[in-house]
């Protein structure tokens, strides 16, 4: 998924007032978040919160999965905060030497089952996604909620064969949603927040895959300081309270 940038008409989510006019008008002062697709109700929020903080500061928000966000930044992306989804798309971006300073666990994730209202195919378990002819979508493998479905097939030794490996969890929730397949794993934060349009099946082998989210300052981050204060409040009482409602767990 392409970067969304801040510019006249296009579509951005953005905490703050719109920005003063296009062309020649002053240019509001815009911290740019790219964070795991899972973070996307939570960290609007907390967004809004920002901007009630620091009025005249807008935020650039960029969902995606962490392996493709990731990839963007080492390619040349520019951002000052970077939220993943697990810690080894951050270690990449460690690696490359684009980190200013240790990341900060903020939260963690489980991954569930969510099949459509009802659950019409009676999914009770993991090794039921083996079952033929049930249409099962999950993330990509470099995708952290991919790697973590991976992992509980190798500790289970559960094979699934998806009908499509999405490039992120939103996408996954969407094929369920909308009918295109019969169930997908996701992470409990999005069965959450898709509320009764999915049916929710947890599974105990989950819990040999939690995610651990960190997040962390860019290097050269163009708005340094009111990126450390975005992710002061992400980290913080405040942003930890919206997290929890959101169904995240502690970090």
């Amino acid at each position: 998924m392409g970067r969304t940038r801040a510019m006249c008409g296009a579509v951005v989510i953005v905490a703050a007032a719109a920005l003063s006019g296009c062309g020649s008008g002053p240019t509001t002062p815009t911290v740019t978040v790219f964070a795991a697709a899972s973070l996307k109700p939570a960290f609007t929020e907390i967004a809004e919160q920002f901007r009630t903080e620091h009025p005249g500061i807008a935020v650039d928000l960029t969902f995606a999965g962490s392996s493709d966000l990731a990839t963007q930044l080492i390619h040349g992306a520019r951002a000052d905060v970077f939220a993943s989804a697990n810690t080894t798309q951050m270690d990449r971006l460690g690696q490359a030497g684009l980190l200013d300073g240790e990341p900060k666990p903020f939260a963690s994730n489980t991954l569930v089952i969510v099949t459509a209202p009802g659950n019409p195919h009676a999914v009770r378990s993991f090794a039921d996604l083996a079952e033929p002819g049930l249409a099962v979508v999950v993330c990509q493998r470099p995708v952290p909620c991919g790697d973590a479905t991976h992992r509980v097939e190798q500790a289970t030794g559960v094979a699934v064969r998806p009908v499509s490996e999405e490039p992120d969890v939103t996408d996954v929730l969407s094929k369920v949603t909308t009918g295109a397949a019969d169930a997908g794993v996701v992470y409990r934060t999005d069965a959450r927040h898709a509320g009764d349009k999915v049916a929710t099946v947890e599974f105990a082998e989950a819990a040999g895959a939690v995610n651990s989210y960190p997040i962390a300052l860019l290097r050269d981050a163009p708005r340094l300081g009111p990126a450390r204060a975005f992710v002061d409040l992400v980290t913080g009482e405040p942003g930890q309270r919206v997290l929890r409602a959101a169904g995240f767990g502690r970090p």
